[in-house]
């Protein structure tokens, strides 16, 4: 192909800002390889841990950060029999997005969903990889339950919340702004929470959440969050009620008090997407399978607020970082215009 453009990061640091916009030639793809120009790439927070090498996986430097694109197929590898050129196609890689053009492996490629965007395409695996492992395989949500979604203005709340009402749950969602939870109660949220604490900190949603439960809490709770919020759950969770760890972009581990896992008969679950399906293979690729089916068929589709050009990625990051996001946001390559969820 060429010289392409691509945004990479060169040495771990915590200044996001050092990432720079470099020229390099891409090689044909080897055999078993997908060529793919790329059309818009996600931006997700593990985006950003690389980068400050925070993350549990780190790619050999220098490494473009951007873990799910969508594009349209050049070429291919030998071997390679399910993709030709001109196929629109979606892209679930670790890192590499943040580029003109990208060589994946072809089982790391799928077809673009025809009723979807290559924005929407590019947002939707993570999020809802991420929430269907959660609710379906480790949290087991019932229909008529009540679900509590945590930072449900993000792009793995707010996939929880359409995957939770999907499943015929009744869906309470939290967030830091009215105006993000503006967007959540459009999209389907039977009730909002705004948590954000006059003092800055989140919390205060309990007896809220006791209320609109007639005193039960809520049967599972979906947490990406920690800290307060993961303490504070603990005391509106109904008994035998699931919490669901997803992750901690408060920045503290909380501690589970285990006196009320006994009182109430609590289960805590940790949830990671990715590490399931490489643990049970065969259960990860039904997992693909129903969420691109729900894609396929226009039910579930991800929130995309905003698109940034491919030199101006760092502000893509940097809003992310600074959670200014609704939803998803995206980087764009290759003249495609980003036309709004």
């Amino acid at each position: 192909m060429g010289p392409i453009q691509t945004v990479r990061c060169h040495a771990i640091d915590d200044d996001i800002s050092t990432i720079t916009v470099d020229t390099v030639d891409l090689e044909p793809p080897a055999p078993g390889e997908v060529q793919v120009t790329l059309k818009a790439c996600a931006v997700n927070f593990p985006d950003i841990l690389m980068i400050q090498g925070k993350y549990q996986f780190k790619p050999p430097l220098p490494f473009a950060p951007g873990g799910e694109a969508a594009g349209d197929v050049v070429t291919v590898g030998e071997g390679v029999d399910d993709f030709q050129p001109g196929d629109r196609v979606i892209i679930a890689s670790r890192y590499g997005g943040f580029a003109e053009a990208i060589n994946v492996p072809a089982e790391a490629v799928r077809p673009l969903p025809a009723s979807m965007s290559y924005a929407a395409g590019a947002s939707f695996q993570t999020a809802y990889l991420t929430a269907w492992v959660a609710l379906v395989c480790r949290g087991h949500l019932q229909p008529g339950e009540t679900l509590l979604v945590h930072g449900a203005t993000g792009g793995v709340g707010m996939a929880a919340v359409d995957l939770g009402k999907h499943l015929g749950a009744t869906v309470i969602a939290t967030g830091g702004r009215d105006d993000k939870l503006a967007v959540v109660a459009e999209r389907g949220a039977d009730h909002v929470i705004n948590y954000t604490m006059d003092d800055g900190g989140l919390g205060g949603f309990r007896d809220e959440v006791k209320a609109l439960t007639d005193g039960r809490g809520a049967d599972v709770v979906y947490d990406p969050v920690g800290g307060d919020v993961f303490d504070e759950s603990m005391r509106c969770v109904n008994v035998d009620g699931r919490l669901l760890t997803i992750g901690f972009t408060s920045g503290r581990w909380p501690l589970a008090a285990v006196n009320l896992i006994l009182i109430k008969q609590l289960s805590v679950i940790g949830v990671r997407a990715g590490e399931y399906g490489r643990v049970y293979p065969d259960r990860g690729v039904e997992n693909q399978r129903a969420i691109y089916e729900l894609a396929a068929d226009g039910i579930v589709s991800p929130y995309v607020c905003q698109a940034f050009p491919l030199p101006d990625a760092l502000h893509a990051l940097r809003m992310l970082e600074s959670r200014n996001v609704i939803g998803k946001c995206v980087v764009t390559m290759n003249g495609y215009e980003f036309e709004g969820s």
